[in-house]
């Protein structure tokens, strides 16, 4: 008769099984599980993400938004403001009561008005945001494309392919390109390519941040690409016969799909800021169409007087860079290989 096993050498025994079962668990999940599950604990990086929804959201429906809550962006309200200084009235039925320290905000004006001509602050911000985000993703998307397209090449195929393109991602990155920006964006005429006005404005922005920013990503899915076509799939692939398409689009650009996703959220902001300079320099959008950046530099003559009008643009830039940047940040440590789950 076998003596009956204590309770240590029960627990002795069952912890190797106990472990090997959680590293089945671990190794059953798939690196989209275990990225949703690194950026879920990440509590900052979810609250960007939640920020970058939400300006999304509110730059789709800025006209319901603005006929719920708001005026129409360009509707002036000069009855609230006081003619001598520009500000906006403490009380619009006694011009000698003073200016509004608040900026008018109130149920009728979420944001306030804006000064000299009373336009509703929170409508111009909700459409502002269509504009500076229209901007930041078009011109993303086609940084993202030129790039990824020219770094795969060069890193894949190398030899003079590569000296090519990389000479050129050299030259583009030497580009003076805000001062270049400033040159073309204030001689761009009334009407070409079929677009008018802003419209035309908006797509040369769009053209001239993404077609010279492309370099920063080339480089990047450049360097990628040189790790991976030596690895063992690849080899396979090859051994198997494959073409060179098969492996660029069926093997070597979905394992570049995480560093261009993270690279991608954290140039949007960039974008962003790039906009709103070139508004603010009086070269970006044509009032009166609503624009941050122009917006804030109306705002400059006015600070004394009317601060909240310096402060809300601001403010607008301020917490959509910093909710890209963190939401950018979280992708990248959720996609890290070298993380510990």
């Amino acid at each position: 008769m076998t003596a009956p096993l204590d309770a240590s050498e029960s627990a002795d025994r069952a912890e190797p099984e106990a472990i090997t079962h959680g590293v089945r668990n671990t190794a059953n999940r798939s690196l989209r599980q275990i990225a949703w599950q690194r950026f879920r604990r990440d509590k900052v990086a979810l609250g960007g993400g939640i920020v970058v929804a939400l300006l999304v959201l509110i730059a789709l429906l800025a006209p319901l938004l603005t006929r719920w809550f708001g005026y129409p962006p360009n509707e002036f309200h000069q009855s609230l403001i006081d003619p001598l200084t520009g500000g906006v009235l403490r009380d619009p039925s006694d011009p000698m009561g003073g200016l509004d320290p608040m900026g008018g905000i109130s149920a009728d004006h979420l944001l306030g008005l804006e000064p000299v001509n009373g336009r509703d602050l929170f409508s111009r911000i909700v459409y502002g945001a269509q504009i500076s985000l229209l901007v930041a993703f078009g011109a993303t998307v086609l940084c993202v494309v030129i790039g990824t397209f020219l770094g795969v090449i060069a890193g894949y195929f190398g030899g003079w392919v590569d000296a090519v393109i990389s000479r050129a991602m050299d030259i583009f990155l030497a580009f003076p390109l805000l001062l270049f920006a400033i040159a073309l964006a204030g001689v761009i005429p009334d009407g070409a390519f079929g677009l008018q006005g802003n419209g035309l404005r908006v797509g040369v922005i769009i053209f001239i941040i993404g077609f010279f920013n492309w370099p920063y990503i080339g480089r990047i899915v450049r360097g990628q690409t040189l790790t991976l076509k030596e690895r063992e799939f690849v080899e396979a692939a090859r051994s198997l016969g494959a073409s060179n398409s098969y492996i660029l689009f069926r093997e070597l650009l979905p394992n570049l799909v995480t560093p261009i996703l993270v690279y991608s959220t954290l140039l949007i902001p960039t974008n962003i800021i790039f906009e709103a300079s070139l508004s603010f320099l009086g070269v970006g959008i044509n009032p009166p169409t609503p624009s941050w950046g122009g917006m804030l530099s109306n705002s400059l003559q006015y600070y004394t007087t009317s601060p909240h009008f310096v402060i809300i643009p601001g403010l607008a830039i301020f917490i959509t860079v910093l909710a890209f940047n963190l939401l950018g940040d979280g992708l990248r440590d959720a996609f890290d290989p070298r993380s510990t789950d």
